[in-house]
Parts: C-alpha cells; structure tokens; sequence
C-alpha cells in the first residue's frame, strides 16, 4: 500500500472514529474533542519540525505554550487603567535600566579580552544592574498587585481581539527560543533535553508567581472569543428560525406548548453546536496553512539540507553548512508554532491557567503524537494528534464499560467489581502504553513513517 493510500484510509478512520462518538455520546462532546484534535496537531507540527526534520530534543513543549497563553492575556484582556497609573513610571525606569544593564554587559563581552578582568567587569555591570532594576521593579509590582487583588491586581491587555493573541503568541516563543537556543543548542542531545525542560519549568514558575502579569494562579477568566456566545445566539431571530427549519420535522409532531418547549432545548443545544463549529473552522484553516507551508519547506532545498544535517552532521557541516546556525533556524520556527498553538488553546478556553501546564504529563502525549504518527511525515504528525487525543479522552469511558462488562457477572457490590470500576479512569494510561507498544512494533516509523524519495519514487 503506497503512502497516499494509507494516508487516507487513516484519515478516514478517525473521521468514522468522531462520527462514532457523535452518534453514540453527542455531537457536544464530538465536536470538543475535534478542536483539541487541531490544537494538538498543531502542536505536534512544531515538535515534528524541530525532531522529524533535525533531530532537535525539545522537552519544553508546555513552556512555550505557555508563552501563546501569556499572549492571549495580554492581547485580548483591557488594560487596567488603575494598575498602570500606579506602576507604569517605576516599570519603565526598570526595563531602562535591564536594558542598560544588558547594552553594558554585550559591550564589555565584545570590547575587552578575555581572561579575568572581563569577568570580573562583567559579574559587577550585571549584579549593580540587577540590584538597581529590582530597586524600581519591586515597588511597581507591589503597588500594582495591590489594585483590587481579588478581581485585577495586574496590568491586563491591549484589548485586542483575541485572534491576533495567536499570531503574537508565536512571536514570543520564537523570540524566547532564540534565546534559548543561543545558550543551549550546544549540548549534547540528551544535555538539550535536560536544558529545555528545565528552561520550560522556569518559564511556568515565572508565570505562576508574577501575579503583576497575569495573575498567577489567580487564573485570568472570561477572555474574549473570536466566535459568538451561546446566549447571544439563542436570543436571536436568526438563530431560532434556523433551529426551527432544521428541526422542522421533529416538531411537526408536537402540540403547541410541547413544541416551544422542545424548540427552546433545540435552541440551546444548538447553539453550543454551532459555537464549536465556528472554533473548528478557525483552527483547521490554522492548521492547513501551517501544515501547507511545513509541507513546502520540507520538499525545499532547505528542508532537504535540515534532514541531511539531521542524519550526517559532521557531513554537512564538512560540505560549508553551518550546523548550529540551521538548528537555532528550525529551533525558533518549531517554537514559534507551538507557541500558536498555546494561543489558540487558551482562545478555545476562555482562561489562562498557570497550573494546568504541567510539562512532564503534555510534552509527553505532544512526543507520543509525533512518533505514533511518524516523525519527519508532517501528515503523520497530524494523523497522531488526532488519534491519541482521540485515545487519551476516549479511554476512560471505555474503560469504564469495559470494567462493566467485565464484571457483570459479580454482585453489584462486590468490591473487586467496585474497585475496578471507580479506578477504571486509569485505563487510559494503559491504552496509551498499548498503542504505543503496537505501533513502534508493527511500524517502527510510525503509522505514516516519514517518505525517503528516491530517483524513479512517486510515492
């Protein structure tokens, strides 16, 4: 079977998978499951660009979406005028003098030589500097987390629509990946690794405690949404005459006080229908321009010369490539898309939570995605995210009619019967372990392994 085949006959699968569910559940749950699908697509796009196309260690995954959270917030929320009032003029002093302090120390690196008196210039310029930033910097924060704490306490947004938070996002992951990767693209794989995660962490302790940014765990609610609210579209005409028609048959058969009562339920199941909708065809228009563009990098002269440094890298970099220069491109790109992803997941929930990144359970699923898939096949990265989000949300109520069924023939309360159904939530790590397993022993390349094209393939 050539690999456009298996690549719509996988597609098809997960579609018939959804149509399922929609059927069997409802098309609520369907339809929620969907967007998380296409974020994590796009997730997996960017992990894959940076392990599938240069075999780069990326174990910060949360970290930079974090940073397309952080985005949303400060894109989409209006700015507290109160809180700038009693902070702004401290706040700039002290990115003055970060600034200063950071010019100083570049200038000292490049000017004087090396050896012990620029050390020595340099540890001074950047502990003065540091202790004057914080000396303005502490007095701004606390005067503006002291503003109306249980409700702001922080400086808010722009007050942008909240779609341009998706765009920025990336920016500023692409913007802390370049600085990341400028300290750390030199280690070895697994001192990446390491290096990554910890950055990552740091990353989200930051924004769990700066409360003057976003609130910390005091969370950041009710962001605006690039789609309409489900109250609006059941107080209008518009919305319930469609109801109305779409629903014309059902409600035919009904008496009168019935029929209202049953076109009010339509009315607001539809409506949430429609709001995931509307979430669904922005992000798979996200998704199809970076999967389009991923696609046509990756067939290009620089996706060719990516994968050639990733397989032989002392090669190519014999052949004039600058090796540490092609990772820190891919590097701050993967980054970048990640970092939209982050963005749109915090636009499908409405809040910026700190707590719920937690780097070692989601970069986990984000990896397991990209090698079920197929690393180095952009299609196999979004075939992936699709199908073990599908799994991870799926496995706990399969679990649980499993644990059912097969304990049926136990008295209700038995207690092993008991105890395997209220921890039948579990599962789903199970099912994930298994999935894993059969891929990477039946195809080892993942379900779409990535293409090697060769002279005469048309594959």
């Amino acid at each position: 079977m050539n690999n456009t085949r298996k690549t719509q006959l996988a597609f098809a699968a997960i579609a018939l998978l959804l149509l399922i569910i929609g059927f069997a559940q409802s098309w609520n749950v369907a339809l929620g499951i969907l967007n998380l699908c296409l974020i994590s697509a796009v997730m997996a796009l960017g992990v894959n660009m940076q392990w599938g196309y240069a075999g780069l260690l990326n174990v910060g995954v949360m970290g930079f979406a974090a940073l397309g959270g952080m985005s949303a917030v400060l894109v989409s929320r209006a700015p507290i005028e109160e809180a700038w009032q009693a902070g702004w003029s401290n706040l700039l002093i002290a990115a003055i003098c970060f600034g200063g302090t950071v010019a100083a120390a570049i200038f000292c690196y490049r000017k004087l030589t090396p050896g012990r008196n620029r050390n020595l210039a340099m540890t001074l310029i950047i502990v003065a500097g540091l202790f004057l930033t914080r000396n303005f910097l502490d007095p701004a924060i606390a005067s503006i987390e002291a503003v109306e704490p249980a409700k702001t306490g922080f400086l808010g947004g722009m007050g942008l629509p909240i779609i341009f938070s998706w765009l920025v996002g990336g920016l500023v992951a692409a913007g802390i990946a370049w600085f990341i990767g400028k300290v750390a693209l030199g280690l070895r794989a697994d001192y990446l690794a390491i290096a990554t995660l910890g950055i990552s962490e740091i990353i989200i302790a930051v924004l769990k405690n700066e409360d003057w940014l976003t609130r910390g765990v005091k969370n950041v609610t009710g962001l605006a949404r690039p789609v309409p609210y489900e109250i609006d579209l059941q107080s209008s005409a518009w919305f319930i005459d469609f109801v109305h028609w779409w629903h014309r048959g059902s409600l035919a058969s009904l008496e009168a006080g019935a029929q209202q009562q049953a076109l009010k339920q339509f009315v607001i199941d539809t409506s949430s229908i429609f709001v995931k909708v509307c979430y669904s065809g922005l992000f798979a228009g996200v998704l199809c321009i970076i999967l389009l563009l991923s696609v046509r990098a990756l067939n290009s002269p620089w996706g060719r010369m990516m994968r050639a440094i990733r397989d032989n890298e002392v090669a190519a970099a014999a052949m004039g490539k600058n090796v540490t220069r092609r990772h820190l491109e891919i590097f701050i790109i993967g980054s970048a898309v990640i970092g939209i992803g982050g963005a749109m997941l915090t636009t499908l929930d409405g809040q910026f939570t700190p707590t719920s990144y937690q780097p070692l359970r989601f970069t986990f699923l984000i990896w397991v995605m990209v090698i079920v898939g197929g690393s180095g096949n952009n299609m196999g990265s979004v075939l992936g995210g699709f199908l073990i989000w599908l799994v991870w949300i799926e496995a706990e109520p399969v679990g649980v009619w499993l644990m059912e069924a097969g304990t049926g023939w136990l008295d209700e309360s038995n207690a092993l019967r008991l105890h395997l159904i209220e921890n039948a939530q579990h599962m789903r790590l199970f099912f994930m372990g298994l999935v894993l397993l059969l891929v990477l022993r039946f195809s080892p390349g993942g379900i779409l392994p990535e293409v090697v094209r060769r002279r005469g393939n048309k594959d």
